[in-house]
């Protein structure tokens, strides 16, 4: 795949200093630049930049960024570095806005269980912003809404896995037709194909709340907006401004 550009490489330093901040920092890192959901109050608009940059494990990071390694610079070299940079972090902002109206829809629907209970609005949120202290919730609620509810304003969403999943969009339309290789399957199989298979499934996880790899909170959602915003960014760059060396 060739040398490792400078832009990918500071993007993985970023990412590396990051992760290793946040093991020193611990909760305190989270709380200050995880992206939590707009109700909480821990949320802040710079969060919506820098959760790009954090991660929730070795195993998180370890695979956004071989997947940045492997594809970043291959396309960074075809894009530029400026297109490139936009194109990531398009990517990124894309896939945390899908998140966020995904999470609004089930936390709406969750509240409105709540009010159809008999509960006020400021009830709810008086027990969620005390949930952390107090872990007290309203029996008489399903429990399945008061997971709904608690998980979507409690759990933060973490990851440069919207911009990575934008990267390997982009790179399917460059270079469809590239033979890859998995790991144990000797078999190659086309970009089109391998990163497309893989878009689907995201959205199979999405639809169902199925999870066929990785943690059962993944934001799938995420993964499928950082695709689409990438997809049709290379798409249109591809198709209006391609030549033989470098889109322009």
């Amino acid at each position: 795949m060739g040398n490792i550009t400078d832009t990918v490489k500071v993007l993985l330093i970023a990412n590396i200093l990051f992760f290793l901040g946040s093991q020193f920092l611990g909760d305190y890192a989270y709380q200050l630049f995880a992206l939590w959901f707009p109700e909480n109050e821990n949320f802040q608009l710079w969060q919506i930049a820098t959760h790009m940059f954090m991660h929730g494990g070795f195993s998180h990071i370890l695979f956004n960024m071989f997947a940045l390694y492997i594809f970043g610079s291959v396309l960074e070299q075809t894009l530029g570095q400026q297109r490139f940079l936009f194109l990531y972090f398009s990517a990124g902002l894309g896939a945390a806005g899908l998140q966020i109206l995904f999470s609004y829809w089930n936390f709406n629907s969750a509240m409105q269980v709540y009010l159809d209970a008999g509960l006020s609005t400021q009830e709810v949120h008086n027990m969620l912003s005390e949930y952390s202290s107090t872990g007290k919730v309203y029996a008489a609620i399903p429990r399945e809404a008061t997971q709904q509810l608690v998980g979507t304003y409690m759990t933060p969403m973490v990851g440069a896995s919207g911009a990575i999943f934008g990267v390997l969009a982009a790179f399917a339309v460059v270079y469809p037709n590239l033979p890859l290789y998995l790991m144990f399957i000797p078999i190659p199989i086309k970009a089109k194909y391998l990163i497309g298979g893989y878009f689907l499934i995201n959205v199979y996880s999405a639809v169902t709340g199925t999870s066929l790899f990785g943690p059962s909170n993944t934001a799938y959602w995420a993964h499928i907006g950082g695709a689409i915003i990438g997809f049709i960014t290379m798409w249109y760059w591809k198709k209006n401004s391609f030549n033989s060396n470098r889109i322009n």
